[in-house]
């Protein structure tokens, strides 16, 4: 007997076991084998049939499916009337019946099919117990670790599967070795032809409100809640945090005493980037002004129904609020929704008019120092006056 199906039996539970998959799911899997090995052996390819196994002898049942007909053409599908009815008493002509068939024994090249069947059955079954088991994980942060970096993309192992972390996903400069642990942001399970891919982040904002879920436990109380995230990884984060508790301080409830929230988040990500928190506003001039922040803003001009913002501010002001690179008005505008146009603030005519003027008063004129001769005469004369 080629196909020891006694010691398949028995090898079952420890494939369970090791692929972490219900035994239900691997006798089902071996059967399915098994039935492939009766086509190939006494079957025809096209015949529906049913195999079953005992798992304590190791024998093998199967069953196929046949019409029932009144004469019979070809026996592989068909079966009389008469052998239905001494089977089945109420079969009727045009019914489907199955007719147990024992198996003693499979030959060498069907249970080369077995096995090939049972292989990719049994990576089909990991595969969809995967999807089922990371589905419901996404849109959480998981414990990661870095198996292998290839050129842009970062694969990592989340314990029964893999994931990859594209270049888009990643934190600027950051730097990724194998062996290195991470906590990354389960972003999507694709279905693939190499079973299912898990898509995980560190640069997206969602991975930014989970750190900050789980420093900060009032978010969890609806105390306070993140209201807009917009975020350069690597570089710089803005976020908009609001209170619903009338007295709590949003901003200082994210920071934390001394920093300490922020700063666990920081240890994350990486101290390069840097993490502002502003107040939300729901009236759009003062969101802006505080999304600017360090920014000192002079005015706003809404327009409402554009979605965009004319900003002035301070010369002296006009680098800082567009930031290297346009970075702060672009992080500003993006958490706002609105588009902003930054311009600095102008002099006006009447202080340059007044400071002309200044310059242009006439300043009486200082006295002249008298020459010393002139002194020592008039000296003299009041030495001659005081005398007489």
């Amino acid at each position: 007997m080629d196909l020891d199906v006694k010691q398949m039996a028995l090898a079952l539970k420890a494939i369970a076991e090791e692929k972490n998959l219900p035994e239900e799911t691997v006798q089902e899997v071996i059967e399915q084998a098994l039935a492939a090995a009766y086509r190939r052996d006494y079957g025809e390819r096209e015949q529906e049939v049913r195999v079953t196994m005992n798992l304590s002898t190791g024998d093998v049942d199967a069953y196929v499916t046949k019409e029932v007909v009144e004469r019979v053409g070809d026996p592989a599908y068909e079966i009389s009337l008469t052998e239905a009815q001494a089977m089945q008493k109420n079969a009727q002509i045009g019914d489907m019946v199955e007719v147990h068939e024992e198996v003693k024994n499979f030959g060498r090249v069907a249970a080369q099919t077995a096995k090939q069947v049972i292989l990719q059955r049994l990576r089909e079954a990991e595969r969809e117990i995967v999807m089922n088991e990371y589905e419901d994980k996404i849109g959480t942060v998981i414990n990661a670790l870095v198996s292998r970096v290839e050129g842009n993309i970062v694969r990592v192992d989340l314990g029964k599967a893999q994931g990859i972390m594209p270049r888009s996903e990643q934190i600027q400069g950051e730097r990724y070795y194998p062996g290195q642990r991470l906590k990354v942001f389960l972003k999507d399970v694709e279905r693939g032809m190499r079973g299912p891919q898990l898509v995980v982040s560190r640069g997206s904002v969602q991975f930014i409100e989970w750190l900050f879920r789980a420093e900060v436990p009032e978010m969890e109380s609806g105390a306070v809640e993140i209201k807009s995230i917009s975020r350069e990884a690597g570089i710089r984060t803005k976020l908009a945090v609001h209170s619903t508790v009338p007295g709590v301080d949003p901003v200082g409830t994210f920071v934390g005493g001394h920093g300490t929230r922020v700063n666990a988040v920081m240890s994350e990500i990486g101290e390069q980037e840097k993490i502002d928190i502003i107040v939300w506003s729901d009236n759009p001039e003062e969101y802006i002004t505080n999304a600017l922040s360090p920014t000192k803003v002079a005015k706003v001009t809404v327009d409402e129904g554009a979605k965009k913002a004319r900003v002035t501010v301070p010369e002296d002001q006009l680098s800082i609020a567009i930031g290297k690179g346009g970075q702060n008005v672009r992080l500003a505008s993006k958490l706002t929704g609105y588009e902003l146009d930054i311009e600095g603030e102008k002099v006006t005519a009447p202080l340059a008019e007044t400071a002309v003027a200044q310059e242009n008063v006439i300043k009486p004129a200082a006295p002249k120092l008298k020459k010393k001769t002139e002194l020592e005469n008039s000296l003299l004369e009041a030495i001659e006056e005081h005398g007489e």
